[in-house]
């Protein structure tokens, strides 16, 4: 099969024919239809997860939607010509957080794209199939699908479970990347109102285009104060989608009391993910403070069900659509921190 594979850290990956995935009895293997390229693979290209990833050469991809192609004997709940979301944060099903319905925090979790070959290719395998792999409701395309992989359902989760956002709040989202503009869309479809925050008036502008009511750019004025002004007191949720001191401390102190962050965003692994929080500002106004990875499987039918019935429309945010080959251009707009939207693999040959 041809994959886009990542030979070394840095360098452009390498669009190569490689050895078909092999099955195993409680897996599927895949047909890709569409990956997205997230900031996570750009992450893992940079070699800021070295060690989280297996030693290269390895097949980066983790937005994965497809056909089955193959299934184990061991597989109940598949068959081949299904068509498929790959959930990014995978379960054992066995252990007491796969059990109590927070599989996006297994004891023993695995990552598509990370922890094993990823939808950089044409083809993938996907272990323990029965557990971690949802049917794609005839509704949703898989353009669509892909748009969901990881931004959008962590943006859900976010938004949803730990953020607990409400009809009528206030809510400001820092960065205006896919991760961001997930939540900017999922946040104003629960009848939230949504303050973008950014450095660049594109995405700013782009974020307005999927439900923002006011946005603030950081480079220009002081966010906090601005977003204080805008709600005349503050924001009832914060929600840090870029992962670095400025936009997690603006987050924490745009917010009114009893108020709460949630963070999304993650450092890289190099710094241990140490940052500095205003602690006695967060004790005396009573700042919840959240941390929020990936979505548990058992938050995807609600999800897909509001995409199926256009309550949520994820495609929106896909403004490129690309072959393996123009995932190293992806790349380098992500370092500069350029490009616009949401950007998928629908071409594989």
């Amino acid at each position: 099969m041809k994959a886009a594979v990542l030979d070394k850290f840095k360098e452009p990956l390498a669009v190569k024919e490689v050895s078909d995935p092999e099955l195993t009895s409680d897996g599927i293997i895949l047909k890709l239809k569409a990956t997205g390229v997230c900031r996570s693979d750009w992450h893992a290209w940079e070699g800021e997860w070295n060690g989280f990833i297996p030693p290269l050469p390895h097949i980066l991809g983790h937005e994965m939607s497809g056909t089955v192609e193959e299934v184990g004997k061991d597989i109940k709940n598949f068959k081949k010509g299904d068509r498929v979301i790959v959930p990014f944060t995978q379960g054992d099903g066995t252990c007491p957080h796969c059990l109590a319905g927070h599989s996006n925090v297994c004891n023993h979790q695995v990552m598509p794209g990370f922890t094993y070959n990823g939808g950089f290719a044409q083809y993938t395998h996907i272990p323990n199939a029965d557990r971690n792999l949802m049917k794609l409701p005839e509704g949703v395309d898989f353009l669509e699908a892909s748009a969901m992989g990881c931004r959008f359902m962590t943006a859900f989760h976010g938004v949803t479970s730990r953020g607990k956002v409400a009809p009528g709040e206030w809510v400001a989202i820092f960065g205006a990347g896919g991760v961001g503009l997930s939540a900017t869309q999922i946040a104003t479809a629960i009848g939230a109102n949504v303050i973008a925050v950014d450095i660049a008036d594109d995405k700013l502008e782009f974020a307005k285009k999927v439900g923002a009511v006011a946005t603030v750019n950081s480079k220009k004025e002081n966010a906090p104060e601005a977003i204080k002004e805008l709600t005349h007191g503050g924001a009832q949720v914060g929600i840090d989608a870029l992962g670095i001191q400025a936009t997690m401390l603006n987050s924490v102190l745009c917010l009114d009391k009893r108020g709460r962050h949630v963070q999304i965003g993650m450092t890289s692994f190099g710094d241990g993910g140490m940052m500095n929080i205003p602690l006695n500002e967060m004790v005396s106004r009573e700042i919840q403070f959240s941390g929020s990875f990936g979505m548990p499987i058992s938050e995807y039918p609600g999800m897909l069900q509001m995409v199926e019935k256009k309550r949520l429309q994820p495609g929106k945010l896909v403004k490129n659509t690309i072959s393996l080959n123009g995932i190293d251009k992806v790349f380098h707009d992500m370092t500069n921190f350029a490009g616009l939207g949401v950007t998928v693999i629908t071409d594989f040959d």
